[in-house]
């Protein structure tokens, strides 16, 4: 008996090739594009251990969970690190980063998160590359939750090494993740010696195999139904038109903190500015009277298919998240979640207003 997802004809370079240039096409970038075969963290860590080393000084900013493990991984490597902090309700400023430049001149390499899902922040990247050009440092940038949320521009913005994820604003699957590579960084990556080879966070072994041999023979057997699924979600944001998708989880966004600002019950946005918070998701502080995770476990109680999560770690008793992204970038995910909260927050006597969330996410959506 056959089966659609597991008699399938094997995929092809010529396949594989096509797609990587799909995303070449949504990043708007000439730069060299890989596919890896693995969730985001693959070419997250494997672009860290390729580009830095002992030689190594990088500014690491850290306005959420991944800035952090992005200076573990440099430290790891050798590299001297200098990290900038700034608190999770916020987002790092250009002005911040050229200071940092001032008391570090010797710093070459820069690690950046776009957008954090998990704080909801997102940062300035545009105005911080152009910081990163007048310093010449090489420029990481994990895009992973941004990519299709918000402008993500490899080239505009001088970053050497962007990695995206599907699963979040894409829609699509997270068994595979891509990496655009500039010239810079491939002749970093070719001087360390320490970078991994014969490795499977080795960007070097994919370069050396695939791109320079040309595209025409895999180095291996690819995760072949998270190809389909990644070529199928990149289709899809092509028929909508980038625009469009991106204008939906901006309009996600406003509608959600208006929404949940209108709600009552003590709930407000975690980010302060509503020009720092992130069109991937939204996240909210609960009054210290309550906890988030509990309130986020009864309104799940209701509707367990809806887009909501407390926050990790210590965030888990004060910050839920309103994951509006991909398929849940609508109207109706909005209004469910944030009705769905109401409920939760009334059953533990707070009191709240949902025809007035209502109408707001109503208003803020049109």
């Amino acid at each position: 008996m056959t089966h659609p997802l597991l008699d399938l004809p094997p995929l092809t370079a010529r396949r594989f090739a096509a797609i990587e240039d799909r995303v070449a096409r949504l990043l708007d970038t000439r730069q060299d594009v890989l596919i890896t075969q693995g969730e985001a963290l693959l070419p997250l860590e494997g672009a860290i251990r390729a580009a830095a080393g002992p030689g190594t000084v990088a500014l690491n900013v850290i306005t959420g969970p991944y800035g952090q493990t992005f200076g573990d991984w440099l430290r790891d490597a050798g590299a001297t690190v200098h990290d900038i902090s700034v608190p999770f309700h916020t987002a790092v400023r250009a002005e911040q980063i050229r200071a940092a430049f001032a008391e570090h001149p010797e710093i070459d390499f820069v690690s950046l998160v776009h957008a954090e899902a998990a704080t909801g922040n997102t940062n300035p990247v545009a105005e911080i590359g152009e910081a990163v050009r007048e310093q010449g440092a090489l420029f990481y940038l994990d895009a992973v939750a941004s990519v299709g949320a918000e402008p993500v521009l490899p080239d505009a913005w001088g970053v050497d090494l962007c990695v995206i994820g599907a699963q979040k604003a894409m829609g699509g699957p997270a068994g595979v993740s891509a990496i655009s590579v500039s010239e810079r960084a491939w002749a970093r990556m070719a001087a360390n010696p320490d970078a991994p080879r014969r490795s499977y966070l080795s960007l070097l072994d994919w370069k050396e195999r695939w791109l320079d041999a040309g595209r025409r023979m895999l180095p291996h057997a690819p995760a072949q139904l998270e190809m389909l699924a990644l070529d199928a979600c990149l289709e899809r944001i092509e028929a909508d038109g980038l625009d469009a998708v991106t204008a939906r989880h901006r309009r996600a966004a406003e509608a959600t903190r208006a929404g949940a600002s209108a709600l009552g019950g003590g709930l407000e946005p975690y980010v302060h500015d509503a020009a720092d918070a992130a069109p991937v998701a939204t996240t909210l502080r609960v009054p210290p009277s309550l906890v988030a995770r509990d309130l986020v476990a009864a309104a799940l109680a209701a509707g367990p298919a809806l887009p909501l999560a407390a926050g990790g770690g210590a965030l888990a008793a004060e910050m839920i998240r309103v994951n509006h992204y991909g398929p849940d970038a609508t109207e109706s995910a909005v209004q469910d979640s944030l009705a769905a909260l109401g409920a939760a927050l009334a059953a533990q006597g707070a009191a709240v207003d949902p025809e007035a969330a209502r109408q707001a996410v109503e208003r803020a959506w049109r």
